[in-house]
């Protein structure tokens, strides 16, 4: 008796995604609508905000993406290595590995992302990607081991699998195949897909692949923004992975359902949406790093030096700022200053309109007031 196929690479018509195109028009519409504003409000930021953006957008994308498969970075020395990667100034600290290693990933995806995707390309990704790591049967080439690779979660004796990738032996006329697609539908294939569509199929196609030992959503993702950049002929900076975080069991839920049938019209807008969601954040930082230098300009010589380091603490947090607030007792800890001089800095930056004063008593929080100049 044949056995049903589970996944969609076992289906017959795999690799054809099928797809109804009419469902995704308005939001490629949308897309390149809000495409157009970013680059004009980019053009209005200054040579040093640019570099500050690139380097704050690349760096959220970095941690974000590897805090989608539990790696948690640290950000200090990620915009460092990304500052150095650019040939910016930075201060020397040394770099551990890992970070090292995404920062030169990401920085090199955004500065040659018109170099055609290739199985070496790829595998140079992985090699960065997998910097010092020693867990790892092959780096920086695809899977080796005969094993199924499989997506596991609960108990060992009671496993669930959500998703088996292809047997090692087809990897290579895959990882083939996908390449050729990739070019075909780039902007100037043979058969050139909307930027959304491509991105989203581009995403599921790889990650169904599952060709390394470890990565592939890292890299997924990477292509996803690479294919982005592609469509609209720029180096495109994007808060994919920072939007795909914050909905994670969304973006594992539609990737579980999305493995095992190859319509995947309800995976491309879901993926579709989150791309314009992330080109809402990313527009939402253009705008904070605008209103933020005139921010300064307005207070230049105004302010103390406890003063200057607590503002640029909670500037650090973005758009957002620091959640419930900035207290009395989170400036002391910034500050290292006495409670009573405290009072004293926060109230004359709040007569200063520097910041927003809300609550009494123990419960008073001040919030940056940039955000009422957005």
């Amino acid at each position: 008796m044949p056995i049903t196929p589970i996944w969609n690479w076992q289906q017959k018509d795999w690799p054809e995604f099928r797809y109804d195109s009419a469902k995704l028009k308005a939001l490629e519409a949308e897309f390149l609508r809000q495409s157009g504003v970013f680059i004009g409000a980019f053009r209005h930021v200054g040579d040093d905000d640019k570099q500050q953006l690139c380097v704050e957008l690349i760096s959220n994308e970095a941690l974000n993406t590897s805090e989608i498969e539990g790696e948690i970075l640290n950000r200090d020395s990620l915009q460092s290595s990304i500052r150095r990667n650019f040939g910016l100034t930075t201060d020397h600290r040394k770099i551990p590995p890992a970070e090292a290693g995404i920062a030169q990933m990401m920085v090199e995806l955004y500065r040659q992302f018109d170099t055609p995707l290739s199985d070496d390309l790829l595998c140079h990704w992985h090699e960065m990607l997998m910097n010092g790591r020693r867990d790892l049967k092959k780096i920086g080439c695809y899977r080796t081991d005969e094993h199924a690779m499989q997506v596991v979660s609960g108990p060992l004796h009671s496993p669930r699998v959500h998703f088996e990738a292809p047997p090692l032996k087809t990897i290579p006329k895959e990882m083939k195949r996908f390449v050729q697609w990739f070019a075909r539908t780039a902007p100037t294939g043979k058969s050139p897909l909307p930027i959304l569509t491509r991105t989203g199929i581009a995403h599921l196609y790889f990650v169904c692949i599952h060709p390394f030992e470890d990565g592939n959503g890292r890299i997924g993702r990477a292509i996803a923004e690479k294919a982005i950049s592609e469509g609209l002929e720029q180096a495109t900076l994007l808060a994919l992975s920072q939007t795909i975080n914050r909905g994670r069991k969304t973006y594992y839920e539609m990737l579980e359902v999305s493995n095992r049938d190859n319509e995947i019209t309800d995976w491309l807008i879901y993926f579709a949406r989150t791309v314009i969601e992330a080109q809402s954040q990313a527009q939402n930082l253009v705008d904070f790093i605008i209103a933020k230098t005139k921010f300064y300009d307005r207070l230049r010589g105004q302010l103390n030096e406890r003063q200057n380091k607590a503002i640029a603490r909670m500037m650090r947090e973005g758009p957002e700022g620091f959640k419930g607030g900035l207290s009395a007792e989170k400036y002391i800890s910034i500050t290292g200053t006495s409670r009573a001089t405290a009072t004293r800095d926060l109230q004359d930056l709040a007569e200063k309109k520097a910041l927003i004063q809300t609550g009494s008593l123990k419960s008073t929080r001040y919030h940056l007031h940039i955000a009422t100049q957005l």
